[in-house]
């Protein structure tokens, strides 16, 4: 039987509200990549960056919803690669959540 729980991070979002996102600028769909160009700016020529993620407080402009109660990434098939590599339960994202005020999830250590 599946688990009926929705994945945590449909609930959470914290991630892409408390860090910068710099990728590799060929992740860009106008450099053959899946990022949509306009949801990010250029920092170097090789690097870009996801928009809104160097605001204080930081939040991703392809992040929906609210934080800690129903999040998604609108770009989740096309995000960029360090929003790939983060996982849910990872130190990252733990310090992410402690950002918001939202716990660890089940089975994750403290920090």
């Amino acid at each position: 039987m599946p688990d009926p729980s929705p994945h945590p991070c449909l609930t959470c979002g914290a991630c892409c509200a408390a860090f910068r996102v710099d990728f590799a600028a060929d992740e860009l769909e106008e450099h053959g990549g899946a990022v949509p160009s306009g949801l990010a700016v250029e920092v170097t020529g090789t690097t870009c960056r996801m928009r809104g993620t160097d605001h204080s407080p930081p939040r991703c402009a392809a992040l929906t919803g609210k934080v800690g109660e129903r999040a998604a990434c609108g770009i989740y098939e096309w995000r960029p690669s360090p929003c790939r590599e983060l996982e849910a339960g990872s130190d990252a994202c733990t310090r992410a959540r402690a950002r918001h005020g939202l716990p660890p999830l089940p089975g994750t250590p403290m920090l």
